[in-house]
């Protein structure tokens, strides 16, 4: 049987360990975004490597503001939900909050959108450019309380960095 202390040690090692796995993500991520490239491209390369990399997720993608709404756009999974009313569903309310949305259990979100049966947890983070929302990166699992702070701080940095792919080459919006 472990001691406290000897948990604690097992602990401090697996955090370790998720913290080496988070910075080695990034580094794959800022390579895969090449900022000289259509934004699509890096768009759809994203949602691909977090959809095939991180575990239990079923769903990456990305939507963006036209109105008001959000209209899908590149991704990897299941089809999706085409048009989200700004508000509405954890993407609609992370966009008109401007705010990071962690959802463990997506059946409590009031007004979820359910476009894939099999997602039980969800994570949204806002995109900008010139300091507005234009769209968010969306991520689910299937796992309840799947999304844990390490990995959301990853997931923000590769949002920032699609901001940067964004404001680089703006050729799939009407600005």
């Amino acid at each position: 049987m472990m001691t406290l202390t000897e948990s604690a040690a097992a602990a401090l090692v697996q955090l370790t360990e998720r913290n080496k796995a988070m910075d080695e993500m990034l580094k794959s991520i800022e390579s895969l975004i090449d900022l000289s490239v259509h934004p699509l491209s890096n768009l759809a390369n994203l949602s691909a490597y977090i959809r095939f990399t991180l575990p239990d997720i079923n769903w990456c993608g990305f939507y963006f503001l036209q109105g008001e709404a959000l209209q899908l756009g590149p991704f990897c999974g299941l089809p999706a939900c085409i048009t989200i009313p700004l508000g509405r569903g954890v993407c609609g309310s992370a966009a008109a909050a401007d705010k990071t949305i962690c959802v463990p259990d997506v059946n409590r979100f009031p007004g979820h959108i359910a476009c894939d049966a099999n997602s039980r947890s969800e994570l949204v983070i806002p995109v900008h450019l010139d300091g507005k929302v234009v769209g968010v990166m969306d991520i689910d699992s299937s796992v309840p309380d799947r999304f844990h702070e390490a990995e959301m701080e990853l997931l923000t940095k590769a949002a920032a960095r699609i901001e940067c792919s964004l404001a680089t080459n703006r050729v799939i919006f009407a600005i």
